[in-house]
C-alpha cells in the first residue's frame, strides 16, 4: 500500500522511513511535494489534520502527517505547537534551542521536566480520519550537547536511561528511532494503517 507523508521536512522524511521499515516493510511511503497548508491549529491534533487533508486531497492516496513538538512543563507547556518557530518565523533551530536555554537559564533540574510530543494523523480520500499521539518523557538540559538528530534533541535529556545520561543530541539514529516520540505514536498508528 502507499500512503503520502505530508512534509517538506527531509529530516522528517529520514526518520519516518526508519521508523516505518523497521514496523511496516510492506508500506512504501512516498514524498509529498504539494502546497503547504497554513498550520494554523493551536494543539498538535489539529495541526496534524490540517497537514494530512492538504497532503490526501491533492494526492488522492491516504496521507500521514505528523506534528511535534517539545512541552516544558514549567513553561505552561510551550513552545509545543509553536516550537518550530520558538524564536521567530525563520524556523531556526539552533535560535528555538538558545532561546529555550535561555527562558530556562535560571531553572533547577527537578523544575526542567519536558517531553516530546507527536502526534500523527491518518486520512483517507474516503473522508476517514485518526490521530495518535506518542509522548517521550524527559528533560531540558543546560547546554546543548551532541549533533545528532535536529531540532530540540541537542537540549533534550529523556527519562529512564542509566548513568551517564545523555541527550537525544547524543543518540545514534537507531536508538532515537526506538525510542522516540514518532516511534511511540506509530505503535499506536500500526494497527489502524493494518484495517486500512
Amino acid at each position: 500500500m502507499k500512503v503520502v507523508l505530508a512534509t517538506h521536512n527531509p529530516h522528517k522524511v529520514t526518520e519516518f522511513g526508519g521508523i516505518i521499515a523497521a514496523t511496516r516493510p510492506d508500506l512504501e511511503v512516498v514524498g509529498y511535494d504539494g502546497p503547504e497548508p497554513v498550520e494554523d491549529g493551536v494543539t498538535f491534533e489539529q495541526n496534524a489534520l490540517i497537514k494530512a487533508r492538504a497532503a490526501s486531497a491533492h494526492t488522492g492516496m491516504p496521507a500521514l502527517a505528523d506534528d511535534s513538538g517539545v512541552s516544558v512543563d514549567v513553561l505552561g507547556g510551550s513552545p509545543g505547537v509553536f516550537s518550530a518557530y520558538w524564536a521567530g518565523q525563520r524556523k531556526d533551530a539552533i535560535a528555538n534551542r538558545d532561546l529555550l536555554l535561555d527562558q530556562l537559564r535560571d531553572i533547577a533540574d527537578p523544575h526542567r521536566s519536558a517531553r516530546f510530543v507527536s502526534v500523527i494523523a491518518l486520512v483517507h480520500p474516503d473522508g476517514r480520519e485518526w490521530t495518535v499521539r506518542g509522548e517521550w518523557p524527559g528533560r531540558v538540559a543546560h547546554e546543548a550537547v551532541g549533533d545528532g538528530g535536529f531540532g530540540y534533541d541537542p537540549v533534550f535529556v529523556p527519562d529512564g536511561q542509566s548513568a551517564p545520561e545523555r541527550t537525544v543530541g547524543e543518540f545514534s539514529a537507531e536508538e532515537k528511532q526506538a525510542q522516540s516520540h514518532r516511534a511511540r505514536a506509530f505503535d499506536a498508528l500500526v494497527p489502524l494503517l493494518v484495517d486500512l
